[in-house]
């Protein structure tokens, strides 16, 4: 196995050096918080408007220990390739849309009986 080495390069003689990727590197320093910014945000858990209702007329409080979990939850979800995933805590339900990272609705202990949970793909139990 002979390797030539070239100025700034290094690569095997069965690879050509106009075949390599060379990654362009950008200078612009507002591109940088942006796509911070874009991470920050797709990282977050969102709850939509129809979510927010339920756990106000059902009394459901979410504290941040709860959220985290919530978070860790869809996490877990979305590596396995989930798209809509049924999140189950002590006492309450969740709907989650995985890849939007939203939680959709909620359900607490007594409505959760004698329920029957449609399209969803997944489950994660919170202990």
């Amino acid at each position: 196995m002979s390797e030539r080495l070239t100025i700034g390069q290094m690569y095997s003689s069965s690879v050509h050096p106009s075949t390599l990727h060379r990654p362009q590197v950008t200078k612009n320093p507002v591109n940088t918080e942006v796509s911070f910014e874009s991470l920050l945000q797709k990282n977050m858990l969102k709850i939509s408007n129809h979510a927010a209702k339920r756990l106000e007329q059902r009394g459901i409080e979410l504290g941040s220990r709860q959220l985290d979990q919530i978070s860790s939850a869809v996490d877990k979800a979305a590596a396995k390739g989930s798209k809509e995933s049924l999140i189950l805590m002590k006492d309450m339900a969740l709907i989650v849309s995985v890849p939007n990272r939203t939680v959709v609705t909620a359900m607490d202990g007594s409505s959760m009986k004698d329920n029957v949970f449609t399209q969803i793909d997944s489950a994660v139990i919170i202990s």
